[in-house]
């Protein structure tokens, strides 16, 4: 395997859990918005990146946002949440996809994800759907698909909507169909820790044709200045509730240059899930812990490479043994049902085990794309001195 080259990669320097990629046009880019008279959004770099995005995902319709909490939030605007709403989700998710289902004013109903891959476990969304029940929104965690079969069958057998959760899930797919292209709407995100980034930013999928002028709308403040842009109408005024959810053209600018380089990217990241698959296979065996793995119906993106341990005692051991090495290693989300805007603003009807123990067992490996390869080998043999308690 070979690496780009890694900033700060001497011997002993700590290996980071994440480092946002330098792509080739940032700064040419850049320049060309800063002698332009147009910073805002929607500029030539906000189509570029667009088109390349929707090439990607195979989309029709995609517009890009300030961030993936926007875009969740953009989502439960078109859907019309309110009070009285219920939205299914999995407990072990990124807090901004309950958030933007709270500030509607509808109900958060958590259920399990199941404990191989961390995706919403069907038969619970199956069981917790009511009457009040407008939508259910999932996350491609990690990059790996959720079962977009069962989840589809359900929410057609109830009339309800899916939200998709592609914060992870940019370039990956279900038996050979984009991600990003299985929701009624579906979000995007571009935070410097995701694979192809702009800083912050995200994008909104837009797979229902119908929901597309609306949600030029509500992007734009709620005015309907977009279609005066093109010439639709003759003079712009305010029309709907909104925001100002656009991306800025600097962000865009540097978005379209990752996005130039999604194939370089990817190929440095699958070179690095792949080193750590076939270095740490022999050991984890040995140790009783598991490996990340992939159903052979879907492609992955590399976003990351988690480990499973046997207990929560031996997560905080591997993680502390980690640092120890000066490897900084992560487990991610605390259950949303256990905390306390969880609490508030949504409710279970069963207790959601499956989550706690994810979340309690899981560590997740160092993966950018600019690691080099002394810096991989200096993980995995980290993790490999690791023994649990048990072993």
């Amino acid at each position: 395997m070979t690496m780009s080259p890694g900033v700060g990669a001497g011997q002993n320097d700590p290996i980071v859990f994440s480092r946002p990629f330098r792509s080739a046009h940032e700064l040419a880019n850049l320049e060309r918005v800063l002698v332009s008279d147009h910073a805002h959004g929607d500029g030539q770099f906000t189509k570029s990146a667009t088109e390349k995005l929707k090439g990607i995902t195979h989309a029709d319709r995609a517009l890009l946002t300030s961030s993936c909490t926007h875009a969740l939030e953009l989502a439960g605007r078109l859907l019309d949440l309110g009070p009285g709403d219920e939205v299914i989700l999995p407990s072990f998710t990124f807090p901004s996809a309950a958030t933007a289902i709270a500030l509607t004013g509808a109900t958060c109903v958590f259920v399990d994800v199941d404990l191989r891959y961390g995706n919403i476990d069907a038969q619970q969304v199956a069981e917790a759907i009511t009457p009040k029940t407008r939508a259910i929104s999932v996350v491609n965690y990690g990059g790996v698909a959720v079962d977009f079969d069962a989840i589809g069958a359900i929410a057609s057998a109830h009339g309800l909507s899916v939200i998709e959760d592609n914060a992870h899930g940019l370039g990956g797919s279900f038996t050979g169909r984009p991600l990003g292209s299985f929701g009624t709407l579906a979000a995007q995100s571009f935070h410097d820790t995701k694979n192809i980034h702009s800083g912050e930013g995200g994008a909104l999928i837009v797979n229902e044709a119908s929901f597309m002028e609306r949600a030029e709308i509500i992007r734009e403040k709620g005015t309907n200045r977009s279609l005066f842009l093109r010439g639709q109408v003759d003079k712009y005024t305010w029309v709907d509730i909104g925001s100002s959810f656009l991306m800025s053209e600097y962000s865009a600018a540097v978005l379209d240059s990752q996005l130039a380089s999604f194939d370089e990217i990817q190929a440095l990241r699958f070179g690095i899930w792949d080193a750590y698959a076939a270095g740490l296979a022999e050991w984890a065996a040995d140790a009783g812990i598991r490996l990340m793995d992939v159903p052979s119906d879907r492609e992955h993106t590399a976003h990351l490479f988690f480990l499973q341990t046997a207990n929560h005692a031996d997560q905080v051991a591997l993680l502390a043994h980690l640092r120890a090495a000066g490897v900084v290693g992560t487990f991610h989300y605390i259950p949303l049902d256990s905390s306390p805007a969880g609490r508030r603003y949504g409710r279970t009807s069963r207790e959601l085990s499956v989550s706690k123990a994810f979340s309690e067992r899981l560590v997740r490996l160092p993966l950018w794309a600019g690691m080099t390869d002394a810096q991989v080998e200096r993980v995995i043999a980290a993790v490999r001195a690791f023994r649990p308690a048990a072993s």
